[in-house]
């Protein structure tokens, strides 16, 4: 995958200041006030800052978190797992294969075969409906 590189600015112009604080700061948006934590439409989501196809809505579920849950991602290889040791606490972080954008934490509570919980900011994701998504979803 060829990965995205912008400078500062080039993030700061493509995205909102809540989108540039998560997605480049590796920030988090107060639980229960995302965009597409009770979305329960069929489709996929990407990543808000560069596009790449991240989680199909098969994988989404209600983890009670106030964040969109995944059990896995379209693909192994689309997100990358970072320790995060930061806040005191240690979490493996995850962000976009191709632009390394923050998206969330995945924590090893989840309930599909691999028993994790890809819990992921709204402000990291664009979705698209599947008619919408390629007919992919």
């Amino acid at each position: 995958m060829e990965k995205l590189h912008l400078t500062d600015a080039e993030w700061r112009d493509k995205l909102s200041p809540d989108q540039y604080h998560i997605l480049r700061e590796a920030g988090t948006e107060r639980a229960f006030t995302g965009k597409y934590n009770s979305n329960k439409a069929d489709g996929v989501y990407y990543c808000a800052g560069c596009g790449a196809e991240l989680f199909d809505a098969e994988e989404k579920y209600d983890s009670g978190s106030g964040w969109p849950s995944f059990t896995a991602p379209v693909e192994d290889d689309a997100v990358d797992e970072i320790r995060d040791s930061s806040h005191g606490m240690v979490r493996t972080e995850v962000r976009c294969a191709k632009c390394e954008s923050h998206l969330g934490h995945v924590f090893p509570d989840g309930p599909g075969v691999n028993g994790l919980r890809y819990c992921m900011n709204s402000a990291s994701l664009d979705f698209k409906p599947k008619d919408e998504a390629g007919g992919d979803a």
